[in-house]
């Protein structure tokens, strides 16, 4: 009897440093994910999400001409029960701005690792 393979999860990587975006679909492909796209800013995020429809977007928070705080709304509203990420090196001064990331479902401190950010995605893509 065939089963059908399970699809993997798409995400959309959206960083302005090819070195993160490099390395984030290099780890997030050895562990089972599509990443389905990348992105250099805010406006490229949401060109990207609308064309690509993305299961979980990895937004960084500090980029160039639209930041990530800027475009998770927008994100938000086009897809709104796709996950966002924020990767931040400014982690503890954004937990105290709840009213700015209610677009954002998680905030993941940069310095805290690949296997914290695959703990966020992995729990996060159960919910969907």
């Amino acid at each position: 009897m065939l089963r059908a393979c399970p699809v993997p999860k798409s995400i959309l990587i959206v960083d302005d440093l090819a070195a993160v975006r490099k390395t984030v679909r290099s780890f997030l492909n050895e562990s089972g994910f599509d990443v389905c796209g990348e992105a250099v800013d805010g406006y490229d995020a949401i060109q990207k999400a609308a064309e690509l429809k993305p299961d979980l977007i990895l937004l960084d928070f500090a980029m160039p001409r639209m930041n990530g705080i800027e475009a998770a709304p927008i994100l938000k509203k086009m897809l709104p029960d796709t996950p966002i990420v924020l990767l931040s090196s400014h982690y503890a001064a954004l937990q105290d701005r709840g009213a700015l990331l209610m677009a954002i479902d998680a905030v993941v401190p940069k310095d805290g690792g690949l296997s914290m950010l695959l703990r966020y995605v992995e729990t996060l893509m159960q919910v969907r």
